[in-house]
């Protein structure tokens, strides 16, 4: 019948030396004159390879986050000391300044023997850039912790980027010069050992507060103030962690003005694991996090003047653990997903190419009974 060949169309022979190789084809491929080409399916593996690629690098994220948890227990160590980090400059000059502290121990710190006291002038700190207000951005909008950080990422950092960075070694700044301007500011700034109990440390002018030799009182019009907190923390100096206080001013509305700030130190443990395995010891850091809140107000003659930091220890520990899963474990996720993808994909094509043969067949029919149609009848 015009050349057909039943056998060759039905029963072809298989090629020379291939019969051993399909012998173990556990897929047996159809013959090509079976296979009939769609153009929908070539659309479903371009939606597939799509859904594909966004799964995998919804995954890829997930798995370089990892899980962060947050566990709060009793602290059972028992530490002696702790390390106060303090970066301020205050309008006023260095020689008119008492920087102390006095803990709950009964102790007395002269501070500013131990911290480096460098002359400033107040317009290169009072314009940098981010400085802000306790509670507000540099734009003055209140800080509520929601949108997008420029420096942090949405919300705070990651616990390994924290970790990555805590290694690196930290300096302290150094003082812009003053190019032949005359010092009108002091920057008090460096690292301190305290008594690990509660404590106040405080900045004063020079003849109050405390009894000093006669002729030191110092004039009540020079009174000011007004301070830029660049760095307050406490424990080891991380300068990439972003602590409450960092980068917030605060300006004095009048001589005798009492800033007061309330802390509650809460020790933190910042750590990354895997999955079945404990942190590592370069891979953690210990610091402490703490909760401020502002008290400020004008006082009369009477009260002292200056700047008040009230530190209180909380007897919890917080820990701060970052866990990632495995290579493998990430490997076996990746293959269920693009299994997934296949099936869901495989199922889908299947289903729509079954509802067009049946709309197909309905639209025949309705052809069929129209008077003079041809359709269905060859000629």
């Amino acid at each position: 019948m015009n050349g057909y060949n039943e056998k060759g169309h039905y029963d072809d022979e298989p090629e020379p030396g291939s019969n051993f190789v399909r012998a173990f084809d556990a897929f047996p491929k159809s013959k090509p004159q079976y296979v009939t080409r769609t153009s929908g399916g070539g659309k479903w593996t371009i939606v597939m390879a799509i859904i594909s690629v966004f799964l995998l690098w919804t995954e890829l994220a997930r798995w370089w986050r990892g899980e962060e948890s947050h566990t709060f227990a009793v602290e059972k160590g028992v530490g002696h000391s702790m390390q106060l980090n303090l970066d301020i400059v205050v309008n006023m000059k260095c020689q008119d300044l008492h920087v102390n502290v006095q803990d709950a121990a009964g102790d007395r710190i002269f501070a500013a023997s131990r911290l480096q006291e460098d002359p400033t002038t107040w317009a290169q700190w009072v314009d940098a850039k981010g400085v802000h207000k306790l509670g507000k951005d540099s734009h003055g909008r209140a800080i509520t912790g929601a949108g997008w950080h420029d420096e942090e990422g949405f919300g705070e950092e990651h616990v390994h980027d924290i970790v990555a960075i805590g290694r690196k070694k930290a300096r302290w700044g150094k003082t812009p010069r003053l190019w032949g301007a005359e010092p009108d500011s002091c920057r008090i700034f460096g690292s301190l050992d305290l008594n690990r109990v509660q404590g106040d440390f405080h900045i004063t002018a020079r003849g109050h507060g405390y009894a000093d030799a006669p002729g030191t009182h110092l004039d009540h019009g020079a009174f000011n103030f007004s301070h830029v907190i660049s760095e307050l923390s406490f424990g080891p100096y991380y300068p990439s962690l972003v602590n409450p206080l960092d980068r917030t001013i605060n300006l004095a509305t009048s001589n005798f003005f009492k800033f007061q700030y309330f802390m509650s130190v809460v020790p933190t443990i910042y750590s990354v694991g895997s999955e079945g395995s404990s942190p590592s010891a370069d891979r953690t850091i210990f610091t402490n996090q703490y909760a401020v809140t502002e008290q400020s107000k004008e006082v009369n003659h009477y009260m002292v003047p200056g700047l008040f930091f009230k530190y209180d220890i909380e007897p919890i520990l917080l820990h701060v653990e970052e866990r990632r899963p495995t290579l493998l474990s990430f490997a076996v996720k990746v293959v269920n997903i693009l299994s997934g993808v296949l099936v869901a994909g495989h199922w889908g094509f299947t289903m729509t190419e079954w509802l067009r043969e049946v709309i197909g067949r309905r639209r025949r029919r309705q052809s069929e009974g129209v008077i003079g149609a041809k359709g269905g009848y060859d000629d």
